[in-house]
């Protein structure tokens, strides 16, 4: 649903785009960090012991988990605007960039291990790394899941619950397949309504009636949410909060001292990049 995206997609398109064997135990503290190893895998442990609610202090200096944001996986269309392609990675870069990962060393996590991890300080795996889809785009259950499986690894699923079934976009029963095999489903409103726009009836339209639907098809508790554009406003927090949501995810912007888990950050993958970019820029960006 690209024509979604043009009346914001080009003042967000810079600032978004910019922002082993041996086990070993990386401590972190919101002063210093240390290496402890032993033997098989790596983990990743805050200096809190497990259990302990983090503060909104300790979880900003936490270091960031990388967050990757994925919309259309297809190839360019002479149609697409440049803008437009930001947001559409070729089939043949999106194999090339997952190959890359999984090269690299990274390991998939999904939202409850990062949500354990800011808030009690729980282990991670060796470079943990979330990759998250928004908009239902059926592309990403018919090319994006098949290669992710390749390597083991497991997405979030952002659904915009208004094409659920649309030429184009996921079905009901693909959704729940995803959600069965291990991947999560989160919530990415109605219609695709800027958040900072909810008055009203929004919050039941764009937020509750999305999250009953979504939680009718996979059975499971939605508890998390991707914003619209990235887009977002601390008026709103609260309202995600009195309604269960552990966290949202924002883009590149920064994070609310005052509210980190409504803020998480992501970076949007362009279809401009190669896997080398990616890789760079995941290291410059978290």
């Amino acid at each position: 649903m690209l024509k979604l995206y043009t009346a914001v997609a080009a003042a967000l398109a810079l600032s978004v785009i910019s922002c082993q064997s041996g086990k070993t135990s990386t401590v972190t503290d919101s002063t210093s960090t240390k290496t402890v190893t032993t033997s098989t895998t790596t983990e990743v442990v805050a200096n809190e012991k497990p259990g302990k609610k983090a503060s909104n202090a300790e979880i900003i200096a936490r270091k960031q988990v990388p967050v990757l944001c994925y919309h259309q996986i297809r190839d360019w269309r002479p149609k697409d605007s440049k803008t437009a392609k930001d947001y559409i990675v070729p089939i043949a870069s999106f194999k090339e960039k997952i190959k890359m990962l999984a090269d690299s060393g990274y390991h998939t996590i999904l939202p409850d291990q990062l949500y354990a991890y800011l808030t009690t300080g729980a282990a991670l795996p060796s470079k943990p790394i979330m990759l998250t889809f928004d908009d239902t785009d059926l592309d990403q259950f018919t090319i994006a899941n098949p290669e992710l499986k390749k390597y083991g690894f497991k997405a979030v699923y952002f659904i915009m619950t208004v094409s659920i079934g649309r030429p184009n976009y996921m079905n009901k029963e693909q959704i729940k397949q995803l959600a069965d095999e291990g991947n999560v489903i989160g919530s990415h409103t109605w219609d695709h309504h800027n958040f900072k726009k909810f008055a009203g009836d929004d919050w039941k339209t764009q937020i509750d009636k999305p999250t009953k639907k979504l939680e009718e098809i996979t059975g499971k508790k939605i508890e998390y949410f991707a914003y619209p554009f990235g887009l977002w406003n601390a008026q709103g927090l609260p309202e995600l909060h009195s309604r269960g949501f552990k966290m949202a995810f924002q883009l590149a912007e920064k994070r609310d001292a005052n509210d980190p888990l409504m803020t998480v950050r992501r970076i949007l993958d362009s279809g401009y990049w190669s896997a080398k970019t990616l890789r760079n820029s995941i290291k410059n960006s978290f």
